[in-house]
């Protein structure tokens, strides 16, 4: 048996500014997108025009991993921030340093990239959209 663990990242009607910021600056491909009125639809509940724009999933790829999002459904409760920190592991401090500044772009850094006992580039930074990324490098064995 094969697990995987995927970051699944939950927004408030702006996942597809999302889906476009994380595509850029972690060189993601769109592997798929689907809003809610693009699902099947209810004959018991008519949804409503604001909703059917909404993200109900996006599946992004970055590098060998998955990156998930959706929006809320309007009424939902949400809490941006610290609900999810993504943990970004590279071999290639460049690489590190490329995506670190990109998504400290209208961010927070709360832990600036810096060589560590564990990693010879590792920081920590919430990006525009209050979620928290732990970019760390691996050492090349």
């Amino acid at each position: 048996m094969t697990v995987r663990l995927n970051p699944y990242l939950t927004m408030d009607g702006n996942a597809r500014e999302a889906i476009a910021f994380y595509e850029k600056a972690l060189e993601a491909k769109v592997a798929g997108v689907m809003t809610f009125g693009e699902g099947p639809a209810d004959p018991n509940y008519a949804m409503p025009e604001e909703v059917k724009g909404r993200i109900m999933h996006a599946h992004l790829i970055v590098g060998e991993t998955a990156l998930m999002l959706s929006d809320t459904f309007p009424g939902m409760p949400f809490a941006s921030g610290n609900q999810v920190t993504v943990a970004l592991v590279t071999t290639d401090a460049d690489q590190a340093r490329r995506v670190f500044d990109a998504l400290a772009e209208g961010g927070t850094v709360g832990m600036p990239l810096q060589k560590t006992f564990w990693s010879p580039a590792y920081g920590m930074v919430t990006d525009k959209f209050g979620v928290g990324w732990q970019v760390t490098t691996e050492e090349k064995a």
